[in-house]
């Protein structure tokens, strides 16, 4: 027990920190922190955080002055298609064999030249049968009324009743009615065989061929498409107002891709198309030589607008919200230009020009080059340029 005791007394007790080391690691933290802080102040800028406070260069931009308008003069354009006056679909009234073509595409072809006849063989001798029923009937007719003749005399004579001259007369009445139905019938072959061929029933172009030799063509059923070329005319839609400023029999120039085309007006409907709102007009085309039909022709108009606005390049305009654009405008402020933005609305357009409403004041400078690189507020250097007749509202 006493030694046990002693091994214990001679352990070496844990060292314990003391109160005084707790205190001096805290200051030398302190220090550290404080060392830190004040590192960081001496790197920050006087003036606090580095911000950029440069002012932007301002770019040159292409500017005309606005010239507002009262009201201007639009050109406007009004397209149709040559069309011949008569376009048939040719084809045989009855049905049979075809025996012959006499024309093809492209053929032109004068009014009353045959282009296509069918197999008459079975017609033809139906015909000599019908002729050979008159030439009977004839025959008939003649002894009925030799027999008429003679009944007569016996009458005259006493050797024979009336009841028998009558008799003979209706049988000759009978037999002229056989010359007569015999005589229809070699008619109606007669038309059947006339009608087995195709004749052109103007001047005219072969545009189509639907069938060949020896081909059953059916009743009705088209052979030839035959386009008359010589009369040819045009169908354009005009607004009401521009319609009526035209004058019946008076000649005007279309343009086409072929060239100029002397066109004569020859109606106008006076009713507006519920569909595209125009009026239709019909020209009569003089120099049918001078354009193909199908081919596309315009008539250009003036007409004046009572509609206040200026003439701008299509340049000057950027795309913005509900069907409105936008332009650009060099306004001075403070010291120099900036650029403005303000919303038009266009009125008319003319090839690369349009004639503009909007927020746009007499002489404001209107930026038209380089829309891409502004924004709002954008310092810009304009550099006036000549507007080149935009102002002009020669549309």
């Amino acid at each position: 027990m006493g030694e046990h005791s002693q091994e214990f007394e001679m352990q070496p007790r844990e060292a314990k920190p003391s109160a005084g080391k707790g205190f001096l690691f805290l200051l030398v933290l302190i220090a550290i922190v404080a060392a830190l802080g004040y590192f960081v102040l001496q790197n920050r800028s006087a003036e606090g955080p580095l911000v950029p406070t440069a002012t932007p260069i301002p770019i040159s931009v292409e500017t005309i002055n606005a010239s507002l308008e009262g009201a201007f003069t639009a050109e406007e354009k009004f397209t149709g298609i040559i069309t011949p006056r008569r376009s048939s679909q040719l084809g045989f009234s009855n049905g049979g064999r075809i025996a012959s073509l006499r024309a093809d595409i492209g053929d032109k072809v004068a009014a009353g030249q045959t282009l296509a006849v069918l197999d008459t063989r079975g017609l033809r001798a139906q015909l000599q049968a019908a002729t050979a029923m008159v030439s009977e009937a004839r025959a008939s007719y003649d002894l009925a009324e030799s027999t008429v003749d003679r009944q007569i005399a016996l009458l005259e004579k006493g050797h024979v009743s009336s009841q028998r001259v009558d008799e003979a007369r209706a049988q000759a009445n009978t037999a002229m009615a056989r010359i007569q139905a015999a005589s229809a019938n070699a008619d109606a072959l007669r038309v059947q065989i006339d009608l087995a061929r195709i004749q052109a029933p103007f001047d005219g172009t072969i545009t189509a061929r639907m069938a060949d030799e020896g081909a059953i063509a059916g009743p009705g059923q088209s052979i030839f498409e035959l386009v008359e070329t010589g009369n040819l005319e045009a169908r354009l839609g005009l607004t009401a107002k521009l319609a009526g400023q035209l004058k019946i029999g008076e000649t005007y120039e279309l343009s086409s891709d072929q060239g100029p085309v002397l066109a004569t007006l020859r109606s106008v409907t006076g009713v507006i198309d519920a569909n595209n709102r125009t009026v239709t007009t019909m020209f009569d085309i003089q120099n049918a030589d001078a354009v193909a039909a199908g081919a596309v022709v315009r008539l250009s108009m003036e007409q004046d607008i009572d509609e206040s606005g200026l003439w701008l390049p299509v340049s000057a305009l950027t795309e913005a919200d509900r069907g409105l654009w936008s332009v650009y405008i060099a306004r001075r402020m403070g010291g120099g230009w900036k650029a403005e933005p303000g919303m038009v609305e266009i009125v008319h357009q003319s090839g690369d020009r349009v004639f503009v409403r909007g927020a746009v004041r007499d002489g404001d400078r209107v930026i038209i080059d380089g829309l891409q690189r502004i924004t709002p507020g954008q310092p810009v250097t304009p550099v006036e340029v000549s507007a080149n007749g935009l102002a002009s509202g020669n549309g």
